[in-house]
């Protein structure tokens, strides 16, 4: 194994972004062939995982996404032809339209969830506890000092 570039050179910021973005494909790879069996895709499964605490206004998953309002449509047309989802109109704001979870929509949001932990078991899972613990912070670090507008550090919502 060559010895990696020290960290704050410019082949080092070269090196942590590349190990990052493998890790991150890793993940998104993993995750994505095990969805597929449940006939979602990634972006299907943020939704589910957004609206599972509650029924969203469409523009609200729309910036929890860090998407344009009209990218969310043909998302959630498909979760709700599979009967995942059902729309409503928001009774607070009539021009809004409410989307919430079935109770179909609850059984493949258990089933994404198993698919997503066993893909991090197969990214993480040669990382011991204090190291995942150690990992989970400096990201949630990153995201702290990031301006990240898709997540939620601390309420388990990435």
């Amino acid at each position: 194994m060559t010895p990696s570039p020290r960290p704050g050179t410019d082949d080092g910021w070269l090196e942590l972004a590349e190990l990052v973005g493998h890790a991150a494909r890793r993940l998104r790879r993993g995750s994505a062939t095990l969805l597929a069996p449940l006939g979602l895709t990634m972006a299907q499964g943020r939704v589910l995982r957004i609206v599972a605490d509650g029924p969203r206004r469409m523009a609200d998953i729309a910036a929890r996404l860090d998407v344009v309002p009209r990218t969310v449509t043909p998302m959630v047309d498909g979760l709700e032809a599979t009967g995942l989802v059902r729309r409503s109109t928001d009774a607070g704001d009539r021009r809004s339209v409410l989307v919430e979870l079935t109770a179909a929509g609850r059984g493949a949001l258990a089933g994404l969830d198993r698919a997503r932990r066993q893909s991090a078991s197969q990214v993480f899972g040669d990382l011991d506890e204090p190291e995942r613990a150690e990992l989970m912070a400096l990201l949630e670090k990153l995201c702290q000092s990031g301006g990240c507008t898709s997540c939620q550090v601390g309420k388990g919502a990435h």
